[in-house]
């Protein structure tokens, strides 16, 4: 039997049809995507990794948006990586290379304070023993921690901040739960904070294999740092004394942008903090506060100048952001992106996906995607074969 089809219904049917492949191509050119499902025009993989950060910061070179009139980023900054950005909104005025992932140094035990600090009171004594100091790594910065003797934590923190002492690091690692332990806190704070460029291996930011952070992640670290009172008291003082049984000795910041030593101090610094080891040079993260406006700095490995580099670089950085703010648009944000709303539960809420599941577009698994587009086509081929019948009358 030949079935026949009126000129009207055939345009339907070949419309249905179209229809149908059309979506079913589309549904498989999304499953086959996913990094770009949901993107606007002219986004790329890279770009869908950075969350909510504007992309810019993730491409290579200097990341400036100067207004008309604002002054010239400087160029006699030779970090390989560095970054400008106020601490008060987070807002990123400047950077280069900012997530280039490099050895942290000693700038890695701001994200250690940040970690350890909130669980420790201040005023708790603690008689060290041998073990805590096993491991301290050969070179390392010392504050000069003896076993057998009674330090409190304030004791201990101003020998981090102060002396940068590895040895410190150890004690109140080991108050914390341990230094495996204290490193898997410290990569996870650094995630909650957005900074995902981190690798924490060793909490004091001695050289191991894999341990890397960046500017961005460091400025993070300093920020939020700052917005804690303990952590704020101890990153900017200078001098203090450092307990040593029945006396005590004098120590100084290694911060010499906040001590003049060596360089001109920087008027209205207030930390944070400084670094060296072989592997990393010279890094830094430093904050300063002018007329209401607080910066944050960080500066990494500079390549020339000598061992003060790191703190004229960071000088010139500091000047040039307080004659910039407000004349520059933000290149970035050291804010994290605000986390996914919570699923709705109760029997109208709709299925949580299982882990096997691929995710594309908006959060539909692949298959179903699929499955779902072609429905709908074959429901249009339906339609037109009914109008044919005529089962399905148009008013």
């Amino acid at each position: 039997m030949t079935i026949g089809f009126s000129s009207r219904t055939s345009r339907v049917a070949r419309v249905a049809v179209c229809c149908s492949a059309v979506c079913t191509l589309a549904a498989l050119a999304v499953a086959t995507n996913p990094e770009g499902a949901g993107l606007p025009f002219g986004t790329g993989a890279q770009d869908a990794k950075a969350g909510q950060e504007p992309p810019s910061l993730y491409r290579p070179g200097t990341q400036a948006r100067p207004r008309a009139g604002a002054p010239r980023v400087p160029r006699d900054v030779s970090a390989v990586s560095w970054l400008v950005a106020d601490a008060g909104t987070g807002e990123v005025l400047a950077a280069h290379n900012a997530h280039r992932k490099l050895p942290p140094a000693s700038t890695l035990k701001a994200l250690f304070a940040l970690t350890v600090l909130p669980g420790l009171p201040a005023g708790l004594r603690h008689t060290v023993e041998r073990a805590e100091l096993a491991g301290v790594g050969a070179g390392s910065s010392l504050v000069g921690v003896k076993e057998n003797r009674t330090y409190r934590v304030a004791d201990l923190w101003r020998g981090v901040f102060l002396s940068s002492g590895n040895d410190a690091v150890r004690v109140l690692a080991a108050l914390n739960g341990g230094w495996r332990a204290t490193a898997e806190q410290m990569q996870d704070k650094a995630r909650s904070l957005g900074a995902r460029d981190t690798r924490v291996v060793s909490p004091d930011g001695y050289d191991a294999p894999g341990q890397v952070s960046s500017a961005y992640d460091l400025a993070v670290f300093g920020r939020a740092g700052l917005r804690n009172a303990e952590f704020a008291a101890y990153c900017s003082t200078a001098t203090a004394k450092f307990p040593a049984g029945g006396w005590s000795y004098d120590i100084q910041n290694t911060n010499r942008l906040l001590t003049g030593a060596g360089v001109d101090r920087y008027p209205g610094l207030i930390g944070i903090k400084n670094g060296y080891t072989s592997k990393a040079g010279n890094t830094l993260i430093a904050a300063a506060k002018r007329g209401g406006r607080t910066l944050v700095v960080t500066v990494m490995r500079p390549r020339t100048g000598g061992g003060l580099a790191v703190y004229e670089e960071a000088r010139s950085l500091l000047d040039w952001g307080f004659r910039a703010a407000g004349r520059v648009d933000a290149v970035g944000s050291l804010v994290p992106p605000r986390p996914a709303a919570a699923p709705q539960t109760g029997p109208e809420s709709p299925p949580v996906l299982e882990e096997k599941e691929e995710v594309t577009g908006p959060g539909w698994p692949a298959a179903g995607v699929i499955t779902g587009a072609a429905g709908l086509g074959a429901a249009a081929v339906a339609l037109a074969l009914r109008l044919k019948s005529g089962r399905l009358v148009r008013d």
